[in-house]
């Protein structure tokens, strides 16, 4: 009997251990595969932070490269630290080559120190360092720093056998480092996704970006060095950055009483960081319900991943304290309820959130504070980490590529490395492509058919596959997506890509944007053409690729940029459109010294946009939902003729039976529109809401959100729809164009942007109605400049004034395939347009 019972427990026992077991496990100290620490330019060891570091001329698990000569330094004077006592200094292009046991995030740490009796003047030399894909610094010197050390913190995916660092000198003058880390961290230390603000979404792609420490702290605790870290991270006490040092009170408990989870561990962060924090304490203020709040500086050119460390270390009981979190002035999490998301006290939680700087600019805050709702006046942080994300460029400082960096030299032997690769094989692949192509000779007789210098047609049809396109599909390149087969108009060969760009010429950039940069090309004929280069990493970009090119193939209209052609060989995602010689419409409202635009001039530009966008709403079968309308995307050619482009975020409308199209929210922050973000119910009314922010910005001359300006003015939407109502739009406009506008053109103008960013769709107008009021506001306009002296300039309010219908533009494109063309397209739209033209000589009839 007792051995039946000792049976009937034994599963029950091993349950538990193994339980214990896998708790034991998770908790356990990381062990890195790849664990360098490199003392650049030391004859000996050199222990720092109880860390052992070699020197970088003993190590055999790396390769040092030099062009030129490198030269060790050391220095006898007084050092911040014992890592700064030694240095390597190049005076050409120089890299240390990590071989990676185990790809995935690493740490990346550099240590600089200008020694003061090196062969060199260091504290005027200048350091570029590059990854083989990330620009980590760029042109740094210490000349420009005020501090007397330089420590750098880098978290960087590996994904290859090999991690490259190479150092660059610029300008003529000496590099140097003095120290550098490669460490694997764990993967699940940095996530894919996480929180977006504002608005409220969710950003992916993170492990295909490079990150930046900007900041750690340790909320009401101690310096926490890589002695007190399984990652050997630092941890600096917050207090400099507090708003009010007053408002915050410091509390502790033994470190030995935090309850690590499966899912926060010590290499989330140390037990020291969630057994202190800041709390709100007796504050001796009026109003207890303020904020604590912490000011960082930041570059406000970069987007940031912030993480707030959470640990419930002051309540007696559960439930008991409810609290919200802030970054900026957006909320970020509401009613945060510690006690219920661990299920006890003690015991850590963390949440992953990304923005930019605040209204001021320049700085970054983040605030937390009582839930009024749950009446109660405490909250706690205990640990922050704000990290810079690397941009479009894929640099942490700057916007120069790493490919912009290089040197000549560099560039050059990796051209030579390249041809030599491709005459070695030359003999093999020409005796394969000559059977190949007698092959398919033999197959066919037309053996040009479907050239891939075709034009572009306006819809697809059986000539526009190429040969050229149907190899790079078998070939396993970007092609999986299956554009070769799907009549999408010229292929171009990547190749005459190269060609036409001067291989990528950085000089010749036009812009960087979310799919990729945009460079200006001259084809072999002698056409100006803009080359957009995607980013073969991002699966939202193959997903902009394949829709930008369905959906220009099939459209062919006076203002929306034409479509020339694609390349998907060597997996790029590559497109190439007419050239635009004035460049995006954003450019001649602010930020750049071009001449100011009159208010004609701006009236002939929206109205080109609205054409465009009435005719994706209108023009086919289907309506087409541009969903990223914005200054940026509004392009302008050597005549300033306006014209819409990027429908990489492009969606179909509803069909008949259907009011909205359900989607995910995407689109660009400060043109959204407000419904749409709420309810994720996609409408052509969305994007007369972003129109509507437009013509508020070509009014202004400010950007959609400005976080200079005060809070009330930081969103142009609300801002100048609140002087709208009160009548004092005119207080608001461009300076450029006081006195220069025409009083019933503006009143005209200001009404339909009011009415284009109404709070709810159905209050909004079509675009058609859109176009009609531009079109009257620029005859009003117009004839008040033919009734006005050219001396004056005053504003004059005009009614009754006889009106004459526009010249019609260009119609040259005939119907192909059964799509509306642009002289279909005109006698659509100009026929309802000629309609209500005949109410203009009576202002009131409509």
């Amino acid at each position: 009997m007792v051995e039946m019972e000792t049976v009937g427990w034994l599963p029950v026992i091993l349950s538990v251990i193994l339980v214990l077991l896998n708790l034991k496990a998770s908790l356990a100290t990381f062990a890195p595969a790849d664990y360098y620490l490199i003392a650049c330019g030391s004859p000996q060891n050199v222990t720092f932070q109880s860390r052992t570091f070699t020197p970088d001329s003993l190590q055999s698990s790396f390769e040092l490269k030099v062009q030129g000569n490198s030269i060790a330094a050391t220095s006898s004077s007084s050092v911040p630290s014992p890592i700064y006592q030694s240095a390597r200094i190049f005076t050409s292009s120089a890299s240390y080559k990590f071989k990676i046991q185990q790809e995935g995030r690493h740490w990346v740490r550099l240590y600089f120190y200008p020694l003061p009796d090196s062969p060199h003047n260091l504290s005027s030399s200048t350091i570029t360092v590059i990854t083989d894909d990330f620009v980590l610094l760029n042109n740094f010197t210490f000349k420009r720093y005020n501090g007397s050390y330089l420590f750098k913190e880098y978290s960087i995916n590996v994904t290859s056998d090999a991690l490259t660092l190479t150092f660059i000198p610029m300008n003529n003058s000496a590099t140097f480092v003095n120290g550098i880390e490669v460490v694997s961290v764990p993967d699940a230390l940095i996530p894919d996704q996480a929180l977006i603000l504002p608005p409220s979404s969710t950003f992916n792609g993170l492990s295909d970006l490079s990150l930046e420490t900007v900041f750690r702290l340790n909320m009401g605790g101690p310096l926490l060095t890589p002695q007190n870290d399984t990652l050997g991270r630092i941890w600096e006490n917050d207090m400099k950055y507090l708003h009010v040092n007053s408002s915050a009170v410091n509390v502790s408990v033994n470190p030995s009483v935090i309850r690590y989870t499966m899912s926060v561990t010590p290499e989330t962060a140390p037990n020291w960081v969630y057994a202190t924090a800041e709390t709100m304490g007796d504050t001796n203020v009026p109003n207890q319900n303020f904020n604590l709040t912490w000011i960082f500086p930041v570059d406000p050119n970069f987007m940031y991943f912030i993480r707030l460390h959470f640990c419930d270390i002051v309540s007696k009981s559960l439930n008991s304290l409810v609290f919200n979190a802030y970054i900026n002035s957006d909320i970020a999490l509401r009613s945060l309820d510690l006690s219920s998301l661990t299920g006890n006290l003690a015991t850590p939680y963390y949440k992953d959130l990304i923005s930019n700087s605040s209204m001021d600019s320049n700085t970054l805050t983040v605030s937390v504070g009582p839930d009024t709702v749950a009446d109660i006046t405490d909250a706690i942080l205990n640990g922050l980490e704000i990290m810079k994300i690397s941009n479009d460029a894929r640099s942490l400082d700057g916007l120069i590529s790493v490919e912009g960096l290089l040197p000549k030299s560099s560039k050059k032997s990796m051209i030579g490395i390249l041809i030599g690769s491709a005459l070695g094989t030359l003999a093999a692949v020409g005796l394969i492509a000559f059977c190949y192509c007698c092959l398919i000779a033999r197959r066919s007789k037309t053996t040009h058919q479907g050239h891939p210098r075709l034009p572009l047609p306006v819809h697809g049809n059986s000539q526009t596959m190429t040969k050229a396109s149907t190899t790079s599909q078998k070939s396993g390149t970007a092609s999986c997506i299956s554009l070769a087969s799907s009549n999408l108009g010229r292929f171009f060969m990547f190749q005459e890509i190269m060609d036409a760009t001067n291989r990528f010429d950085e000089s010749l950039l036009l812009g960087v944007g979310g799919f990729g940069k945009v460079y200006k090309g001259t084809l072999e004929d002698g056409t100006k053409v803009a080359v957009k280069r995607g980013n073969p990493r991002s699966e939202q970009g193959l997903a902009e690729f394949r829709t930008e090119i369905e959906m220009l193939s099939k459209l062919r209209h006076r203002h929306l940029v034409s479509l020339i052609g694609y390349c998907d060989e060597r997996s790029e995602m590559i497109l190439v459109y007419e050239y635009m010689a004035n460049g995006p419409l954003r450019s001649h409202l602010y930020g750049t010294d071009l001449p100011s635009l009159s208010w004609k001039q701006r009236l002939e530009i929206c109205i080109g946009a609205a054409r465009g966008l009435h005719y994706l709403h209108t023009g086919s079968a289907q309506i087409i939902i541009h969903r990223d309308v914005k200054t940026t995307n509004i392009l302008l050619d050597e005549n300033f003729v306006a014209k819409v482009a990027d429908f990489g975020l492009s969606k179909t409308g509803p069909a008949l039976d259907q009011t909205h199209v359900s989607t995910a929210v995407k689109g660009s922050f400060g043109y959204l529109d407000p419904e749409y973000f709420r309810r994720q119910q996609l409408t052509e009314k969305s994007d007369v809401y972003s129109f509507g922010v437009v013509l508020m910005e070509v009014l202004c001359g400010r950007p959609a959100l400005d976080p200079a300006l005060p809070r009330e003015q930081v969103n142009i939407a609300e801002w100048a729809m609140s002087q709208q109502k009160k009548g004092m739009l005119d207080q608001i406009i461009d300076p450029t164009l006081v006195r220069m506008v025409n009083g019933a053109s503006l009143k005209k103008f200001g009404e339909m942007a009011e009415k284009c960013l109404a709070e709810h769709g159905v209050d909004r107008p079509s675009m058609g109605d859109v176009l009609w009021n531009l079109e009257y506001a620029l005859q009003l306009e117009e004839t008040s400049l033919e009734l006005t002296e050219p001396e004056d300039n005053s504003t004059n309010h005009i009614t009754g004034i006889p009106m004459t219908p526009l010249d019609p533009f260009d119609h040259s494109v005939s119907m192909i395939d059964g799509v509306i063309s642009e002289t279909d397209d005109y006698h659509q739209e100009d026929a309802a347009t000629s309609a209500v033209f005949s109410q203009l000589v009576n202002p009131r009839g409509r």
